[in-house]
């Protein structure tokens, strides 16, 4: 018990620090402060931040990604081959950290919405994914799960971009993520299933070479809204890489109902949605 009582005018500043931080402690460990969970945040390769993860959470990003290489027989976390570190593995960056988050508190915000956890291939598709796969069953508790009879909501939803091994993933009567699609996946025919394939993604410059100087070209803005109303049209959601962090940009992304703003400026996205 800190005695405020005897602690002095400065010492009273230090007691109350103290007792502020074992304030947020509960019997199972550290209770993270609260934040504004924002659904439509996408961190873009987020492992380049300080604290990976991290830094997202705490401004309540719903959608982070990390890019993956299978390097002797571990999936190490990366933009290119050249850069990956011994230890930075995914398990240690991303899926250990989300499960001790979720045993403290039952999600990773509290009443919040599922994670998107945007798992990006960079190296070979199909063993780079049969070694994904076996990595992601060890957490298989705390991620959304598709099998025979539907799918089953977690508090985790890892979904595989890049080199995607899609006949492999396609095959298995459960799977413990999920497919990110690209535009020609919205006009195929048959369409495929919204749970096999529940985020479509593309580079921007298939919609427009706009950056965010001066007003949308208006036959782009139509083009952009109409590929967002025909992916929620089939049960999608639908994100673009290669924006520019502007302000401009996540404006006209916002208003034509684009699911997840991609961004490497954590702080400006968050301002951004939090104002809205």
């Amino acid at each position: 018990m800190i005695d405020f009582l005897t602690t002095g005018r400065r010492g009273l500043a230090v007691a109350f620090l103290v007792w502020a931080g074992l304030a947020v402690m509960s019997a199972g460990g550290l209770v993270h402060a609260q934040v504004t969970p924002l659904p439509r945040a996408h961190a873009h390769n987020d492992y380049e931040h300080d604290r990976p993860l991290l830094d997202a959470l705490d401004r309540g990003f719903g959608s982070v990604e990390a890019d993956i290489h299978l390097v002797d027989g571990d999936l190490l976390v990366a933009h290119d081959r050249d850069e990956v570190v011994p230890g930075r593995t995914l398990q240690a960056l991303y899926l250990d950290p989300l499960r001790d988050r979720i045993r403290e508190q039952g999600r990773v915000y509290p009443d919040g919405p599922s994670l998107t956890l945007l798992i990006d291939v960079k190296s070979a598709a199909e063993p780079t994914y049969r070694a994904l796969r076996e990595v992601l069953r060890g957490y298989a508790a705390m991620l959304t799960t598709y099998g025979p009879d539907g799918v089953e909501e977690g508090p985790i939803t890892a979904i595989i971009s890049g080199n995607r091994a899609r006949a492999r993933m396609k095959a298995k009567a459960t799977r413990f993520a999920a497919y990110d699609g690209r535009l020609d996946d919205l006009t195929r025919t048959p369409s495929p299933a919204a749970t096999f394939i529940p985020l479509v993604s593309s580079h921007w410059e298939a919609v427009s070479t706009w950056r965010g100087e001066g007003p949308m070209p208006a036959a782009d803005r139509e083009r952009l809204r109409a590929l967002v109303q025909q992916a929620h049209a089939q049960g999608r959601r639908i994100r673009f890489w290669a924006t520019a962090d502007r302000p401009a940009v996540w404006r006209e992304l916002y208003a034509a109902g684009v699911d997840l703003l991609n961004t490497d400026d954590l702080a400006l996205l968050q301002q951004f949605l939090l104002e809205r």
